[in-house]
């Protein structure tokens, strides 16, 4: 149980920064007005997508596998739990999944155009927002601890 958390823990290293990457791409190509390439910009993206989704499956599994957030709220109810348990137990999972679904969002979205520019907003306000989104539930104190 303690690889699939170390590699839950580390492998998010890796997600933000191919998802900082994918945003950082969309958002140029956005402003810059340049074509959507299959070669370089579809490539970051879906890289992007697959590996927040691997993320997420690994989170999953780590989550249902360890059970403590759950035997937490069972035992203390939602009111009993601190702010660091309650940000493990129901935020973290909740507010990344929720990331997640905006993440496939502007990847599905953006597959609906032809012109570049449409492609690249989509990608970047939905990875944008899953990207925020996922940066503010980051236990960080058990990052830099």
């Amino acid at each position: 149980m303690e690889i699939l958390q170390n590699l839950h823990s580390y492998f998010a290293y890796v997600v933000l920064a191919i998802l900082v990457v994918a945003v950082f791409n969309a958002f140029s190509g956005w402003l810059g007005k340049r074509m959507f390439t299959m070669h370089k910009d579809l490539r970051i993206s879906l890289f992007a997508l697959i590996l927040s989704h691997i993320q997420l499956l690994i989170g999953l599994v780590v989550y249902f596998m360890s059970a403590s957030g759950l035997k937490a709220i069972q035992a203390l109810g939602m009111g009993g739990l601190n702010a660091q348990a309650r940000l493990l137990a129901l935020e973290h999972p909740l507010i990344n999944i929720i990331a997640i679904v905006l993440i496939t969002i502007g990847w599905s979205r953006h597959k609906k155009f032809l012109e570049g520019d449409k492609k690249f907003k989509s990608i970047a306000i939905f990875y944008g927002l899953g990207l925020l989104l996922i940066l503010s539930r980051i236990p960080w104190g058990l990052w830099f601890s």
